[in-house]
């Protein structure tokens, strides 16, 4: 039976979820259950595309990347897939009228990444965060909004603020790994052999600009979403916040994280402004 396979599918993409990122999972558990599946669906499927170009280094990525392009393409395109994910996505995908554009440059994004490591310029840098990551704030806004156009229209522009804030700190957090292992530049006009503390504030306060914007579409998702997308905001502000204090050669040779106790800590404090209306 086809349920039965969705049903499957979408355990696919929870267990996924739940493996990559103990954080992201924390936060999505937090949106109401009438919501939740359908952003473990979109996770799984930008978490797979993402592994093939930064993960799978002794086997053909471009081959890998193709054939995944192709099956999400069939997928979409006949509403099934035997790749789990892909399954899950399409049913997500198909339920909330998702534009494919933001898809395709999601896709566009993940195939730089095979061949790209260098972004020289603000727009090469823009254009790449935006498929990589506000395109992915979208697509999850969709879902948020359930259909309403409006309300969708109305968060978008903080929707990506939101997505471009996750990204950067995911960049910053992550320097020696693009840097060394990956040999990836992200931010434009940035030395990372010499990288000094006024290159990183730089960073941080662009970083910050975005999280003050994301923040005002917060207050404005609908129930169901709102502590979930709060809870990652804190989250990532919490991340934000230790770069901060980390001095930028420290940042460049080790990866920072938020320790697992700290992380039910900000649960427990974002509940409690949540519930007292003090976000």
């Amino acid at each position: 039976m086809k349920t039965l396979f969705d049903s499957v599918s979408y355990d696919c993409s929870r267990l996924v979820t739940k493996t990559y990122s103990t954080s992201f999972t924390l936060a999505t558990k937090m949106l109401y259950k009438s919501i939740r599946m359908d952003i473990y669906n979109i996770y799984g499927f930008v978490r797979l595309a993402d592994e093939i170009v930064d993960s799978f280094h002794h086997y053909n990525k471009e081959e890998l990347f193709e054939k995944f392009s192709n099956d999400l393409d069939a997928a979409l395109r006949d509403k099934i897939s035997l790749n789990p994910i892909l399954n899950a996505f399409q049913h997500t995908f198909h339920k909330y009228s998702i534009d494919r554009e933001l898809v395709d440059a999601f896709m566009n994004s993940m195939r730089m990444d095979l061949h790209k490591s260098v972004y020289l310029t603000d727009d090469e840098y823009k254009n790449y965060i935006y498929g990589s990551a506000d395109v992915v704030g979208l697509m999850c806004l969709k879902v948020f909004v359930k259909g309403d156009f409006k309300k969708y229209e109305e968060l978008k522009e903080t929707a990506m603020s939101l997505g471009s804030a996750f990204q950067k700190v995911n960049f910053l957090r992550d320097l020696k790994a693009d840097f060394e292992g990956l040999n990836r530049t992200y931010f434009p006009n940035t030395d990372l052999n010499n990288l000094d503390e006024a290159s990183k504030y730089a960073i941080i306060e662009d970083i910050e600009r975005d999280f003050e914007k994301g923040l005002i579409g917060i207050k404005k998702l609908p129930i169901e979403a709102k502590f979930g997308v709060f809870m990652a905001y804190r989250y990532y502000r919490q991340l934000l916040k230790k770069l901060k204090k980390t001095p930028a050669l420290q940042i460049k040779n080790s990866r920072i994280r938020v320790s697992n106790h700290k992380k039910i800590e900000l649960l427990m404090r974002s509940y409690v402004k949540y519930q007292l209306n003090l976000m």
